[in-house]
Order: structure tokens, then sequence, then C-alpha cells
């Protein structure tokens, strides 16, 4: 476990931890970020999910991988050991929802798993051994964020 990815994961934390306070406290942000709150939120918990990758033993080789056939995109790719593990990472702010693990549907999976073969056959390395996870990424008021690592989540 690297030491660095550590101290990086717990400072995005607290980071995370002190912007929601300073929401909290009042309705004014300070920088105008124009995007759609979802879109924040969601690149917010792709680089909480990459450093609590990183600091569980991952080597992250790519990040928001768009295929060119247009077959969808991957949040993160990484070396988990010997398995090349293609990552979607979702997030929430409530639980209205469900939980975010939830969200990656029979579709989602189809064009994740799309993207992935798409991937590999343009990896120079062959053959791999492969899956797919799921990063969960929720944030509680309350609790702070919770991130939560499922290892073979679907098949492709």
């Amino acid at each position: 476990m690297s030491w660095f990815a550590r101290i990086v994961y717990r400072a995005l934390v607290w980071k995370e931890r002190q912007r929601a306070a300073r929401a909290k406290g009042s309705s004014v942000a300070g920088k105008t970020d124009r995007r759609p709150e979802h879109l924040k939120t969601g690149e917010r918990g792709e680089t909480l999910a990459y450093w609590f990758l990183r600091q569980a033993g991952y080597t992250i080789v790519a990040r928001n991988r768009r295929a060119r056939s247009g077959a969808g995109e991957l949040d993160l790719v990484g070396w988990d050991g010997p398995i090349l593990a293609f990552v979607e990472v979702k997030t929430r702010t409530t639980a209205e929802a469900g939980p975010p693990e939830a969200a990656v549907t029979r579709s989602k999976q189809k064009r994740v798993a799309r993207a992935a073969k798409e991937y590999l056959r343009r990896l120079k390395r062959k053959p791999v051994n492969y899956r797919f996870d799921i990063v969960s990424v929720y944030w509680d008021s309350e609790a702070g964020f919770t991130v939560k690592l499922i290892k073979d989540a679907f098949r492709g």
C-alpha cells in the first residue's frame, strides 16, 4: 500500500468535508463553475475513487477513456495484481435514488463491456485476465464519505 496514495486520499476526504461545511454555512461558493452540479459531484467522486484504488494497491493506467466507436466510457482502468479491472464509479449525495451501485443498470454494464472489449483489442499485451468492478461513493452530511469497492461486480 502506497503511503503517498493514503495521504492524498485522506487529504481529499478532508477537503470534501471542508467544502461541505462551507456549503452549509453560505449560499455563495468561492469560484464560479457553471457545470451542472451532478457533473461536479461525479468528477469529485471519480477523483476520490482513483485515490481509494491507488491506496488499495491498484495501478491505474487510464481515466475517463472514451471508446473510439462511441460504445461508452471507462471511468477507471487499472491493474489489481495480474488482473485488469475496468472500474465504473458511481457517486451519490442523497439516498433518494438508492445506493450508488444500483445505478449500474444492465444497459450501462453492456456499454462498459463494449468499451472494455475495444480497449482490450487495442492492448498490446495479450492474453489478459480482466473483470468489472464498481466503486460506490456516497456522501452523507453527517457520516462523511463512504467508499465501497465491489470486485467482479458484473460480467461483460
